[in-house]
Formats: structure tokens, C-alpha cells, sequence
């Protein structure tokens, strides 16, 4: 019980600091989309301004001489309409209450009829006084003004309809200068009188300046002004419907497009990847078939030609000597035949560029029939290693070698 009892008041503490923080966004919020509509249509000339109804304006209702003056004020602009009778006291009924018949309704198009009224105070009937007042003031600024009245004018709060506007904020002190204006009752209730059952179509009270301007201020109390039905409030509930409906279908659209992109690069990545794998595999076999054929082509030029090594042969042999096989296998030379010199044939085929290590194989056999010895000799293909750097060194030197 206690836990609840205490969770209790914590909860109505966080709904009412909800609720304060709500009122005061709220009129930010309406207060920035309003600036932000008027500066956006302030970009279209007045004749398209006019056209689309964009700047609505107000209908002014002012006293003059028993007739009710009409003016029309769209931003700056005054266009006067005209003036017509005040409405019959019977039309407000026996009881005073207001009639539902609209006097101004049966004078004016409904164009203008539908406009918010305001009445227009002349200058003479109310009071203007500066305030210097701290910057945090002008977020409630008729709130406060509201302590001043007892000290600014000879009247209490309850007897006068007062409202203030901000002049200007000072950047030295950060404060800011604004006017109070009240008008005394007094004054006030004999004109929303004679206005009869205009008085509860009120928008709002303005009071003239000097020039006859309004001044922009609203003197009814709030609960008493009316509240207008904007009349293109169902077409921009439909148009921001539709709006929302056409976002909602482009980023659709465009996450329908990412995910086609998606599926079709990842297509195109599979189909590159099995060229590349295609690619690579070709390589390879390119690259082996190079390196096999450099190895043959290293192989051949560390091994001589046959034609050269029997051309060499041919020149280093004695001529009473013949060959009965000559084998040449891989890097191995072999050599049986039949000669006369057979003993210096060692010698005669040291030397030779195509071949290295030349010897006897066996002892040498004697051959009754052609008075010849049989040999069989063997040699390395191929020059001998040391046989480069012993050039570049003194290569008659290293042959002289060989040859002992």
C-alpha cells in the first residue's frame, strides 16, 4: 500500500509536467508553421495570393456616425468595402441572446462573409504604455503585462479588456520593449451594444493607431473569440494524406529498387566470379604450359645438338677410328667403336665446348680381325661448370688443367 500510495503522486507530478511541456510547444510549433506558411506565400505576387485565398486576412467592423464602416486587410493592405446600417436591437431577441440569422451574411458574398471580424476601436478610446520587460516575459507576455495594469493605468485588471505586443528586443541587456494597451470597459461594452448580434461573431478586438492602422493586438478575452472554420482544412488534411501516401510509396519504391540492385549485383558478382574462376584456371594452365616450355627451352640450350656434338666428334676423331653406336641419352654420351689410337682419344676430346669428362670405360680389347682396339667411352653433355668464371679468369689457363 505504501509503494502505490507513493508511485502515485510520482505519476501525477510526470502527467502534469507532460501536460505543461505539451501547452508549451504547442503554440511554438503553430506559431513556426504559421511563419513559415506567411513566408511562403509572401514569395507569390499578391494578385496569386488573392487568387488562392493564401492570405485570408480580416473583416474590420468599425463604429461611425449610427453606420457600421467594413473594411477589408489582407498584410498591409486596407481595401474599404463599404458601410451599412447597424443590425436592429430585435435581432438579438426578447432575451438578448443573439440570433442565428448573420446580419452581415444577406450584405456581403460568402467569400468575405466567412472572414474572421474583428472590431476596430478608434484611437481615443484606449490607453498605450511602454514596458521594458526581461526576454523570458514575451512567451506569456499578456500574462504579465496583466500585473502591470494596477500601476500603468488608473483602472484594476477587471476593468478594462487589455491585450500587449512586442516591439523589440534591446541585444545590449537582452530585454525586451513592448506595449501595454487597455481600453476601460466602459467604453468597450457600448460598442459590442450597439453591434448586436455581431458581438458573438467577434474574432477579436483591435485597436486604431494614429494613422488609423490597427495596432495588432486582440483585446477580447480568449474565451470569448471565436474561432473560424478554415475553410481548406479538409483539402490540406487530404493533400497531406495523399502527401504521406506519395512518401510512403517512394521510399517503397526506392527500398523495391535498393533490394533490385541488390539481387542484380549479387547476379553479376556470381557470373564474374565463375569468369573469374574461368579467368584463373586458364591462367594457371597458361602459366604452367610458359613455365614448361622455358624449362624444355633452358634444358635444350644447356644441351647440345646432336648434329653439333657429330660434327664435333667427327672433327676430333682420328681417322682410323670408327664408331659402332653412338648413344646420346638425356646428358650422358656414349661412344663404342673401334680404333688404332684408341689409348689417345681421352686426349683428343678433352677440351671440346658440347661435352665435359671424357673417359674409358673398361680396359681396352684388342680385335684380331682388324688389328684395332675395341673402346668404350663415356662424357657429360654439356660445357663444365667452372667453365664460364675459368674464361673470365684466364681461360688457358684452366684448359692447360684439364688437359694434365
Amino acid at each position: 500500500m505504501n509503494a502505490r500510495s507513493e508511485s502515485r503522486p510520482r505519476a501525477d507530478w510526470a502527467q502534469e509536467r507532460l501536460r505543461r511541456l505539451g501547452a508549451r510547444l504547442a503554440p511554438g510549433a503553430g506559431g513556426f508553421l504559421a511563419w513559415w506558411g506567411r513566408n511562403l506565400a509572401a514569395w507569390l505576387p499578391p494578385r496569386a495570393r488573392r487568387v488562392l485565398d493564401l492570405d485570408r486576412g480580416r473583416l474590420l467592423l468599425q463604429l461611425d456616425a449610427g453606420l457600421l464602416r467594413l473594411r477589408l486587410q489582407q498584410g498591409a493592405e486596407l481595401r474599404e468595402l463599404g458601410s451599412v446600417p447597424l443590425p436592429e436591437a430585435e435581432a438579438a431577441g426578447v432575451s438578448g441572446v443573439a440570433v442565428a440569422a448573420d446580419p452581415l451574411a444577406r450584405l456581403l458574398p460568402p467569400r468575405l462573409a466567412d472572414r474572421p471580424r474583428w472590431l476596430l476601436l478608434p484611437a481615443a478610446a484606449g490607453l498605450r504604455r511602454r514596458l521594458l520587460l526581461p526576454a523570458a516575459a514575451a512567451e506569456r507576455l499578456r500574462d504579465v503585462v496583466g500585473f502591470e495594469i494596477d500601476r500603468q493605468t488608473p483602472f484594476d485588471a477587471a476593468a478594462v479588456a487589455f491585450d500587449a505586443r512586442l516591439l523589440r528586443r534591446r541585444e545590449g541587456d537582452g530585454q525586451i520593449e513592448a506595449e501595454l494597451v487597455a481600453v476601460p470597459r466602459q467604453r468597450l461594452d457600448p460598442q459590442l451594444q450597439a453591434l448586436g448580434p455581431l458581438a458573438g461573431t467577434l474574432a477579436g478586438i483591435d485597436l486604431a493607431a494614429a494613422d488609423g492602422a490597427p495596432l495588432g493586438v486582440n483585446l477580447l478575452a480568449p474565451a470569448q473569440r471565436r474561432r473560424h472554420r478554415d475553410p481548406f482544412r479538409y483539402w490540406n488534411l487530404a493533400l497531406a494524406a495523399v502527401a504521406l501516401l506519395a512518401v510512403a510509396a517512394a521510399l517503397w519504391q526506392l527500398l523495391a529498387n535498393r533490394r533490385a540492385a541488390a539481387e542484380a549485383l549479387e547476379r553479376s558478382i556470381a557470373e564474374h566470379a565463375e569468369q573469374a574462376r574461368s579467368a584463373a584456371a586458364q591462367r594457371q594452365e597458361l602459366v604452367e604450359l610458359i613455365e614448361g616450355q622455358a624449362f624444355l627451352d633452358r634444358t635444350r640450350a644447356e644441351r647440345p645438338p646432336a648434329i653439333a656434338v657429330i660434327d664435333e666428334l667427327s672433327r676430333r676423331l682420328p681417322d682410323s677410328t670408327y664408331l659402332e653406336k653412338l648413344a646420346i641419352e638425356e646428358e650422358s654420351l656414349l661412344l663404342i667403336g673401334l680404333s688404332r689410337e684408341a689409348p689417345s682419344l681421352i686426349q683428343r676430346l678433352q677440351g671440346s665446348p658440347l661435352w665435359r669428362a671424357p673417359a674409358l670405360t673398361g680396359a681396352l680389347q684388342p680385335d684380331p680381325g682388324s688389328g684395332r682396339d675395341r673402346f668404350t667411352l663415356t662424357a657429360q653433355l654439356g660445357p663444365a661448370p667452372a667453365a664460364a668464371p675459368a674464361r673470365a679468369g684466364g681461360g688457358p689457363a684452366a684448359e692447360g688443367d684439364d688437359g694434365r
